[in-house]
């Protein structure tokens, strides 16, 4: 499989019209964040396959391999960058970490990142003058892209962390935050969830954990690990085509009756059910 490199810490790239994709599916070192200017389609992003419509924007991020399937003609507007440009940022120091964790954790969800709806308005409006500002190059042209991007980080930022608890905010101790990513990135690894896995990575006795968690997030441990688990399920339930047995092998269940009856004691429903009447809704 192809493997892209970015030689600059970050690039814009606007497509011309396409009604097909033509590359095959491939990686890349850097991040990219694909804005849908205008066409329908479905983005895959590894496993996940999911719709794309105008002022949806998708994050791929380092090693993960994507493709799009094009339905009607498609504009794309790329904007790649790597941890160089995160790092160089003229953010706050302690914001610049947290982009750099929520980034580096960012692909458990299929789907477009942008979940607020005021947020979605925002984007179109900076995705315009983004766009505008790459076809005309006036004067201080480097700066205001770089601003900018920079400002679109931080909303992608807000709509990914939406998974975090309501008490976690930008001041919240590094430490706490960086427990919810280690829980983030290893939701597929039941023995790195383990309270002695976390406790011995980050320096907090066993018996402290579950109250230094609570106090700080609002919620116990196993109770965050539950909810993060079940959004990701029910993602893949209504934004991904996957068989309920790919979505229980991921999960680390011993198959799907496993899976649908933890579903069903944790949302009163079958997965097939919830799929189906999300589905439906969707249409309407």
């Amino acid at each position: 499989m192809i493997k892209d490199h970015l030689r600059e810490p970050f690039e814009l790239v606007l497509k011309e019209f396409m009604d097909v994709c033509p590359r095959g599916r491939h990686s890349h070192t850097f991040f990219e964040l694909i804005y849908i200017v205008s066409g329908t389609g479905k983005q895959c992003i590894n496993d996940a396959e999911c719709d794309y419509l105008p002022g949806n924007l998708f994050l791929v991020a380092p090693n993960d391999s994507h493709i799009f399937k094009i339905e009607t003609t498609s504009q794309f507007f790329f904007i790649r960058f790597n941890n160089i440009f995160v790092q160089s940022s003229k953010q706050e120091k302690e914001l610049v970490k947290q982009l750099e964790l929520i980034l580096q954790n960012a692909r458990h969800e299929p789907g477009s990142i942008l979940k607020n709806k005021d947020d979605q308005q925002a984007v179109k409006h900076l995705m315009d003058m983004l766009i505008r500002e790459h076809l005309h190059s006036d004067l201080y042209h480097k700066e205001l892209v770089a601003q900018l991007v920079n400002t679109l980080l931080v909303f992608i930022a807000r709509n990914i962390s939406s998974v975090f608890p309501e008490n976690i905010d930008q001041s919240s101790e590094e430490k706490v935050v960086r427990i919810l990513q280690h829980i983030q990135s290893n939701i597929y690894y039941p023995e790195q969830l383990k309270v002695e896995t976390i406790s011995k990575s980050f320096g907090i006795s066993t018996t402290y954990l579950g109250r230094y968690f609570k106090k700080h997030t609002g919620e116990s441990l196993q109770q965050y690990i539950l909810n993060y688990k079940l959004k990701l399920i029910e993602n893949r339930l209504l934004q991904s085509n996957m068989r309920i047995k790919e979505i229980a092998d991921e999960f680390g269940f011993t198959d799907k009756s496993h899976l649908n009856k933890f579903f069903r004691k944790s949302k009163g429903i079958s997965l097939m059910s919830y799929r189906t009447n999300g589905k439906i809704k969707e249409t309407h």
